[in-house]
């Protein structure tokens, strides 16, 4: 695991899109997530779990939107984690700490 926001609301579902999870970019700074990465979802209210991608959402507006087939995956009000892992040598492995993030999760907001 290299970045975790654990427990953020969705705001937001857009069908109509080609795919990705839109987040905060205050958000994806906090957890040191960049847009395109890979990410997995976590979808606590109904145990979906899901890939998708990271794109740039407005700073401090609080959104994660689902775009594309992912909007199926979830509704409005729905807490999910949203992990990203990375490749690294053993060693350095061993020693890594990730970024966690525990933001508030009735604003998506940095504690």
């Amino acid at each position: 695991m290299k970045s975790k926001l654990h427990c953020v609301t969705v705001t937001q579902a857009e069908l109509d899109y080609i795919g990705s999870v839109t987040i905060d970019e205050d958000l994806m700074d906090a957890a040191n997530l960049i847009e395109n990465e890979q990410v997995h979802i976590l979808n606590k209210n109904n145990g979906e779990r899901f890939i998708t991608y990271v794109i740039k959402g407005e700073r401090g507006s609080g959104v994660i939107c689902l775009n594309g087939p992912a909007a199926k995956k979830v509704s409005l009000g729905d807490v999910v984690i949203i992990i990203s892992y990375a490749d690294m040598e053993f060693e350095k492995a061993k020693s890594f700490k990730p970024w966690v993030v525990f933001p508030n999760t009735e604003t998506n907001t940095l504690k």
